[in-house]
């Protein structure tokens, strides 16, 4: 594995709701493993990318569901866009998904590289939209997130 694919967590991520926080930081690490398992042998990329997509995918829309249970909870004015995002990021991903299933065939770098960049790029740009407001309805937040 390349040293400069791996994606080490920063405070600068952090929007100090732990369930998010953490939800963010297992999301770096599931991109982190998949990039130790792009190996550049086929075979093995193949049989990782068969065990690890539904993980991903389930991983990813319980993350999901989490931002945005409080980003309705919490009246927060972006939700809209937020889930649109959202729901192209997943389609974009089961399309990837089933694109394997019919082909058997990926390239297990390239599809972590898109996963990494979207995971950073959206955490560093439209999930900062909501860390403010979050944190400005924290009691809210924390009740929500005990459930």
């Amino acid at each position: 594995m390349e040293s400069g694919q791996a994606v080490k967590w920063s405070e600068d991520f952090a929007c100090g709701i732990k369930i998010v926080d953490d939800q963010h930081k297992g999301l770096l690490d599931l991109i982190n493993d998949m990039f130790s398992h792009a190996s550049g042998n086929d075979e093995e990329e193949q049989e990782y990318f068969k065990q690890v997509v539904e993980k991903a995918v389930d991983y990813v829309r319980t993350h999901f569901a989490t931002e945005e249970k409080i980003m309705k909870q919490t009246q927060f004015v972006g939700f809209d866009e937020h889930k649109k995002a959202h729901e192209t990021f997943i389609v974009t991903v089961l399309d990837k998904a089933r694109e394997f299933q019919k082909e058997r065939k990926i390239n297990l770098g390239e599809f972590t590289t898109f996963l990494k960049e979207w995971v950073l790029t959206h955490v560093a740009i439209m999930d900062k939209q909501y860390f403010s407001h979050f944190r400005k309805n924290i009691s809210l937040v924390k009740a929500l997130t005990l459930r």
